[in-house]
C-alpha cells in the first residue's frame, strides 16, 4: 500500500493548486514555487513528474505483484502546511470530518488538481507498463459520491476494467459497511481503514489529544467488528479484494487472529510487527 500524501509530503512539498495556478500567483508564492520546481519545464510538470517517480519506485520494486496506490487523503489542516497551503485551504473546526478523500477530488475547487493526480497514475500505468498499479479512493461518504469519482477517473483515462485496472475503495465510515453492497457496485474491493472507521462508528476523535478519549478507542470493540466483519463479509459473498489497513492489527495480535479467522485477504502490518504477527498467526494456522 502506498499513499500519495506521503510522496507529496516528502518530495513535492507544494499545494497542488500553488502549481496549477502558477504563474498567477502572488510574488512571493511565485519565487517560492519556482525555487522547488527548478530544472522541470514548469511546476505542473514538476508536480506529475514526482508523483510518477515515486509511485514508478514502488510498483517496480513489486512488480508483478499488485501495489495499491491510495489516492491523496491530505486533510485540510495538512495541506495548509505545503508551501502555498494556507492560502487555498478552508479553516476548519475538525478537519477529520470535513474537506477530504472524495469530497475534495469531486469539488470546483480541487478537480483540476485530482486530474493532475490521476494523469500521473495513467503515466505510471500506460507509458511505464507498470499495470501491477491498482488505485484506491479514499473517505467516500455516499453511492452517489462514488458514482462522480469512478466518472470523473474514467474521463481522465482511468476507466475500471480497462487494461486490467482495478479500483479499491477504503471502507472507513459506517456508511460503508452499512451500504457494503451497494458501494462494490462500483469497487473491486475494499481495503478497511480500521483507524477511521473505530473513531466514527465508537464517535471519537483520535486527533484530539484527550487521554479520557483515548482509553476508549480500541477496534476490538464490538460495534466496530461488526461493521469490519459485514465488510469482509460482502466482499467475500462478491468474491472481491479485502485488507485492512490501520494500526489494530499491529497492536493487538488477538485482532489480527480475529481478522484471518473473519477472512481477510491481506493485513497492512508496522515494519516492527511483522515478523511477530506472521509468526503468531502460522503458529495459530498450523
Amino acid at each position: 500500500l502506498a499513499r500519495l500524501e506521503f510522496i507529496i509530503n516528502n518530495y513535492i512539498g507544494v499545494h497542488p493548486r500553488a502549481v496549477l495556478e502558477y504563474p498567477n500567483i502572488d510574488p512571493d508564492l511565485k519565487r517560492a514555487v519556482e525555487s522547488v520546481a527548478r530544472g522541470y519545464a514548469s511546476p505542473r510538470q514538476f508536480y506529475e513528474d514526482k508523483l510518477v517517480e515515486g509511485v514508478a519506485t514502488i510498483a517496480a520494486a513489486f512488480y508483478p505483484k499488485p501495489v495499491i496506490v491510495r489516492l491523496s487523503d491530505f486533510k485540510s489542516n495538512e495541506y495548509k502546511k505545503l508551501i502555498g497551503g494556507s492560502r487555498y485551504e478552508p479553516d476548519e473546526e475538525n478537519p477529520m470530518l470535513g474537506f477530504r478523500g472524495a469530497s475534495r477530488y469531486v469539488s470546483a475547487d480541487f478537480g483540476e488538481a485530482f486530474a493532475l493526480e490521476c494523469a500521473a497514475m495513467k503515466r505510471v500505468r500506460e507509458d511505464m507498463g507498470l499495470d501491477n498499479v491498482e488505485i484506491m479512493v479514499p473517505f467516500v461518504r455516499t453511492i452517489k459520491q462514488a458514482e462522480r469519482v469512478i466518472d470523473m477517473m474514467a474521463k481522465f483515462g482511468l476507466k475500471r476494467g480497462e487494461n486490467g485496472l482495478r479500483l479499491i475503495m477504503m471502507c472507513e465510515i459506517p456508511s460503508n459497511a452499512i451500504l457494503a453492497d451497494q458501494f462494490l457496485e462500483h469497487f473491486d474491493g475494499f481495503s478497511i481503514g480500521s483507524n477511521d472507521m473505530t473513531q466514527l462508528t465508537l464517535g471519537l476523535d483520535r486527533d484530539s489529544g484527550m487521554e479520557l478519549l483515548a482509553i476508549d478507542f480500541d477496534e476490538r470493540d464490538p460495534a466496530v467488528e461488526f461493521m469490519i466483519a459485514r465488510s469482509i463479509e460482502a466482499c467475500r459473498k462478491q468474491n472481491k479484494y479485502v485488507g485492512i489497513c490501520g494500526q489494530g492489527p499491529s497492536d493487538h495480535p488477538d485482532f489480527a487472529r480475529w481478522l484471518v479467522a473473519k477472512g481477510i485477504t491481506s493485513i497492512s502490518l508496522n515494519p516492527d510487527s511483522v515478523v511477530a504477527t506472521w509468526e503468531m498467526l502460522g503458529k495459530k494456522e498450523a
